[in-house]
């Protein structure tokens, strides 16, 4: 481990970041992480906004980046909000997760080395396994979204 200190921790504002509701065939993409945070937790793939990109084009890098799929982002499927306190109250990680509906282009998944796994699953499926909180009403509001456009 390096002995770099952690750029994401105890930050002075909230940290914007993205994430993908890949739809393929009636089944979302999610993913387990396999390192913190959210240490074997089932999720969407995603990840930080680079200053200079926008919400658009750093989802598509970030899931590109994850898992070598391209993806369509279609519509804002919400939001959520992730605040991680130490033992002083202080907020070690503070994260502001903007979560898009998007289509499958192509690819499989190639998972890097910031996941572990990754499943192709029925929203129904979901409750089966641990997942971020609020995984599931975003899930199914992409569902929607990519229903409300269709194709």
């Amino acid at each position: 481990m390096s002995g770099t200190p952690d750029p994401r921790a105890y930050p002075d504002r909230p940290i914007l970041a993205v994430s993908a509701a890949i739809i393929r065939d009636g089944r979302v993409l999610v993913a387990r992480r396999a390192r913190g945070p959210a240490y074997n937790i089932w999720t969407l793939p995603g990840g930080v906004v680079e200053a200079g990109e926008t919400l658009v084009e750093a989802l598509v890098r970030e899931v590109l980046e994850e898992t070598q799929i391209a993806v369509e982002p279609v519509a804002l499927a919400g939001h959520r909000e992730v605040v991680v306190r130490d033992a002083a109250g202080r907020a070690e990680r503070h994260f502001v997760i903007m979560c898009f509906a998007s289509r499958w282009i192509s690819g499989e998944p190639v998972l890097n080395e910031e996941l572990a796994e990754a499943r192709w699953l029925r929203p129904a499926e979901l409750a089966q396994l641990k997942t971020t909180e609020g995984l599931a009403p975003i899930v199914a509001a992409a569902f929607e979204q990519i229903e409300d456009t269709g194709r």
